[in-house]
């Protein structure tokens, strides 16, 4: 049994355009997670069957946990639900204190419901940025409306109706450099428009971040 002594409590929610059924389809399914969940890498497909049928356990109708007392459940009716994914614990709460489980999950609930509420088309392909630099500089990334999801979350759709999620381990007014994630969903591209927007990702992302890199679906995950 894991030690729950000393873990962070968090409690992050989203509300979504989709029904409860369908929404509960979309965290359960893998052929679903792979449409919104975390980013593509050379294991993902092996982390959303771990994390996700693997581990979890079904606690009620539309409900499932895992070892360290966290928990995900969907409530909602026929066309709007609600997600949410809580973890009790003794540690503190406070949002100085920075928890990668849960930042993990602000941000890929952002992709949930950018899926479930823009209903993009055809398969999702991502960039992943990673590297050390400012919140400011990786805001700066793309032009769009940037709205945030906690200190540490933004997102915003940029100019060509791509999901642009930056994470980062202070908090994004922070003026200090820290290390930012910034996770780029796309939809339906083909193979060579995928790539000429790596190319302009890759371009931006070099010169303001340092140990900057930038992972798709062949490569292996990052060292975090």
């Amino acid at each position: 049994m894991t030690d729950r002594r000393g873990l962070k409590p968090y409690d992050v929610e989203v509300a979504v355009a989709a029904g409860r059924d369908e929404t509960w389809e979309a965290v359960t399914q893998p052929a679903v997670l792979h449409q919104w969940f975390g980013w593509d890498y050379d294991g993902l497909g092996a982390e959303i069957q771990q994390i996700f049928v693997d581990q979890a356990a079904l606690l009620a109708p539309e409900r499932m946990g895992w070892a360290d007392g966290s928990y995900l459940e969907v409530n909602g009716g026929d066309d709007r639900a609600t997600v949410r994914v809580i973890r009790e614990g003794s540690g503190s709460a406070g949002s100085e204190r920075y928890d990668a489980i849960e930042e993990g999950w602000r941000a890929f609930l952002m992709q949930l419901r950018f899926l479930l509420d823009r209903r993009p088309k055809g398969r999702r392909r991502t960039l992943y940025l990673t590297g050390e630099t400012t919140g400011w500089q990786a805001l700066a990334l793309a032009e769009g409306e940037w709205q945030r999801f906690g200190p540490r979350v933004g997102w915003a759709v940029d100019g060509d109706g791509h999901l642009v999620v930056v994470a980062g381990r202070l908090p994004l007014d922070d003026r200090d450099a820290g290390r930012m994630e910034v996770t780029v969903s796309t939809y339906g591209l083909d193979d060579a428009a995928f790539e000429t927007l790596r190319e302009e990702w890759t371009k931006r992302w070099a010169p303001v971040a340092a140990a900057a890199e930038v992972t798709t679906a062949t490569d292996p995950s990052p060292e975090s």
